[in-house]
């Protein structure tokens, strides 16, 4: 069965990270991916999303994961789309970095191996959000844009959100080039708080997606943060840095009851 870690959020909603033992995928991939975008074995990926469902006790249908491509993309996942035929369903969910949804049973998540996933809930009106969050999307506040989505769709108040930032890489392990530095930078992010140079830049990407959360208005003691780097960490969680980019992915992802 897959191993998870999960996390503490309510009653009423799982929410976790996969890991990388217990899967069926080989070599860089091994052993628990569900990603079908990275290269890896369709076969392999199949079993290991079965595996997951049945341990969520899902259908496969209602795992969604869309194909990530650092944007700001951010696409409500209603019951509609559970009927939708694969193909229409793989457009709906091509560019899209975020999902959000209100539907029980529906387990949304995004794929990392180093970017930072987050997960928020809002207990009041039963909704979820699960984001990925590269530097580019960090840079263009792919958190707040979600939230802002949230808040359109459901009435989310950020004060109420819960959110959990998942494992990604480290300020320590994310050495950047000064055109990353320069990016942040001109984005208005705080340089003094969440960079420091060593030999070359490094970028604190966790802690800038928790500044992110709370100027969007979520309570610093309503943010949770693993503290987990998947570089340090990539025996149990998949690192692209580590492994290369054809590698295996981390699923974060939530479902309500």
């Amino acid at each position: 069965m897959p191993k998870l870690l999960e996390y503490e959020l309510g009653n009423e909603v799982h929410a976790f990270s996969t890991m990388r033992a217990a899967g069926q995928s080989q070599d860089a991939y091994a052993h628990f991916n569900i990603n079908p975008y990275c290269g890896d074995n369709p076969e392999h990926v199949a079993q290991n999303v079965n595996a997951l469902c049945h341990m969520l006790d899902i259908a496969p249908n209602n795992l969604v994961l869309p194909h990530q491509t650092h944007e700001t993309t951010v696409r409500l996942v209603a019951s509609e789309l559970l009927s939708m035929p694969q193909m229409v369903r793989q457009m709906v969910l091509e560019g899209v970095d975020a999902l959000i949804t209100n539907v029980p049973g529906v387990c949304i998540g995004v794929s990392t191996a180093d970017c930072i996933p987050i997960i928020l809930y809002d207990a009041e009106h039963r909704a979820t959000a699960a984001i990925h969050a590269g530097w580019r999307g960090t840079v263009k506040r792919i958190a707040q844009n979600t939230i802002a989505q949230m808040r359109t769709a459901f009435g989310t108040n950020p004060q109420s959100l819960r959110a959990i930032i998942g494992p990604g890489i480290s300020l320590h392990n994310f050495e950047v080039g000064n055109e990353v530095y320069e990016a942040f930078a001109n984005a208005a992010f705080p340089m003094q708080e969440i960079a420091q140079r060593q030999e070359k830049w490094h970028i604190n990407l966790p802690l800038c997606n928790q500044m992110q959360l709370q100027e969007a208005g979520v309570k610093a003691e309503n943010i949770h943060a693993t503290d987990i780097c998947t570089y340090d960490r990539c025996n149990d969680f998949f690192s692209a840095r580590r492994l290369g980019i054809n590698s295996g992915r981390i699923f974060t992802g939530v479902t309500i009851s």
